[in-house]
């Protein structure tokens, strides 16, 4: 997610000038028309070390699952007892009351043996749960869905949870955004669900730390289309209604599952570097897809020769109508709100390496995304024949020492400032600089490769980028990161 005003001159839509943020089913119906390959493939056999066993009885040992995963900024997000391997998720939507009727299939593993545990779920009808084809008992308090499987899991059992739903997804508010998870445009709606939206709209382990593949079977009325994460599988016009398969075979986030409704423009291509590009673009917009995807594989290609390997099978991006301050890196494809500067899709493209495929453990860490992708700006802007790195942090050194924005530490903001512009993104950006201007240019760009190779796909913490940082350089950097990551007020140059 960025918060800045755009920088460059070359634009998707013109008139897109303003400060924007960037982050970011149907019942069993049309099933035999489109083959079910990326859930065979994702879910249909055991993950590697672990052993599918049926359903057992619960131990002595057997206990609940914990409500929440053990993040002090989200005490309620995510839970215990299980990992997620994989998240298939089926959709009906109609546009009239914004409804959503269908089915989320989650496989996943035990940790523990469990008694019970919980899945995060907001809002909805939930028509049935089944554990491992087994109705099971459940309960709602609050946000959180309370399973009870008869006879409960056994720890190391592989088992899958099927959730009936329907209903009208509420939209969050979030105090450092605005609104997210499921929110309505002119023709459809788009979900946009960082830090915990994506609860509003189905059922999951919502916490970066647990990370799956997805696969989407979404229905809607003819003449719409589905844009999402991952790979189109496959699409089929059924009667008044077309159903789109799409599918994610790399580990994802659970706040960066998106799904676009609406009438797009949409172009599939391949950038020069050769990674697979596709754009959607709504039809009521005046951003050409062409030149969105030109943008974006220009910054694609980039990334590689910069950060490493493009970490997924595509590339690409959404411009929607969405009334949003905005934008979202949701994963392979951002979702911009009505236009796109160049600086924008930077942003949220290097996130696909630092925030996408390299995760991370706890929201604390959140500089870890978004300083990383602010510092891409600054680069991509030097490289390209605009201001250099440090003319940036140059700028931003020369704030006072009284602004409020040298008061929050960069890598404990706080759930209230876990978006701030300044603390979070410019902070974060500069405390790179500085780790440039201290190890060199050669072995920065070491670093930063050496980061998203080791840790690509996985989930990683500020201690472990430090680890990384001081290894790979052959030098203590306490001091420098001490200063600048967790130290109030302005730091000094010496």
């Amino acid at each position: 997610m960025a918060l800045h005003e755009g920088q460059a001159q070359e634009v998707v839509k013109k008139t897109a000038a303003t400060r924007t943020a960037a982050l970011l089913l149907t019942p069993a119906l049309a099933a035999a028309a489109l083959p079910d390959r990326a859930t065979d493939r994702a879910a249909g056999r055991p993950a590697p070390g672990r052993t599918t066993v049926p359903e057992q009885a619960a131990s002595e040992e057997s206990s609940a699952g914990a409500a929440g995963i053990g993040d002090p900024y989200f005490p309620n997000a995510g839970n215990g007892g299980y990992d997620v391997a994989h998240y298939a998720i089926r959709l009906r939507y109609t546009p009239r009351g914004q409804r959503i009727a269908g089915t989320t299939t989650i496989t996943a593993h035990a940790t523990q043996n469990l008694a019970r545990f919980n899945l995060d779920f907001s809002g909805h009808k939930v028509r049935s749960v089944k554990v491992n084809g087994a109705a099971a008992s459940f309960a709602r308090r609050g946000q959180e869905l309370e399973i009870t499987p008869r006879g409960g899991i056994a720890q190391g059992a592989r088992f899958s949870v099927a959730v009936a739903y329907a209903g009208s997804p509420r939209q969050l508010n979030d105090p450092g955004l605005g609104r997210t998870g499921w929110i309505p445009t002119g023709d459809g709606a788009v979900t946009l669900s960082q830090p915990v939206g994506s609860a509003s709209w189905f059922p999951l382990n919502d916490h970066p730390a647990d990370k799956a593949t997805y696969a989407y079977t979404i229905t809607v009325p003819k003449g719409l289309k589905v844009v999402a994460n991952g790979e189109l599988e496959g699409s089929a016009n059924i009667g008044r209604t077309s159903t789109f398969k799409w599918s994610s075979s790399k580990p994802m986030a659970g706040y960066l599952a998106m799904i676009a409704i609406g009438r797009f423009k949409t172009l599939d291509s391949q950038s020069p570097g050769g990674v697979r590009s596709f754009v959607a673009v709504d039809r009521a917009n005046p951003s050409i897809p062409k030149r969105l995807q030109e943008l974006t594989d220009k910054v694609t290609d980039w990334g590689v020769r910069l950060f490493g390997p493009y970490p997924f099978d595509s590339t690409g991006g959404v411009v929607d109508d969405v009334r949003v301050g905005y934008a979202l890196e949701t994963q392979n494809r951002p979702v911009y709100p009505g236009g796109a500067n160049m600086t924008l899709i930077v942003h949220e493209l290097a996130h696909q390496w630092f925030g996408n495929s390299v995760s991370i453990s706890r929201w604390q860490d959140i500089w870890l995304n978004e300083g990383f992708a602010t510092y891409a700006e600054w680069l991509w802007s030097e490289q390209h024949g605009g201001r250099k790195a440090e003319a940036y942090f140059t700028d931003a050194y020369s704030k006072t020492g009284d602004f409020a924005g040298w008061k929050v530490p960069t890598g404990e903001p706080g759930r209230k400032k876990l978006f701030a512009a300044f603390p979070v993104y410019t902070r974060g950006a500069m405390t790179l600089h500085m780790l440039r201007k201290t190890v060199g240019d050669t072995v920065f760009f070491q670093i930063l490769r050496a980061w998203t190779a080791e840790h690509a796909h996985g989930n990683a913490t500020t201690a472990d980028f430090r680890k990384l940082a001081e290894r790979v350089s052959g030098r203590d950097l306490d001091k420098l990161f001490d200063t600048w990551l967790s130290t109030k007020g302005k730091p000094s140059l010496r």
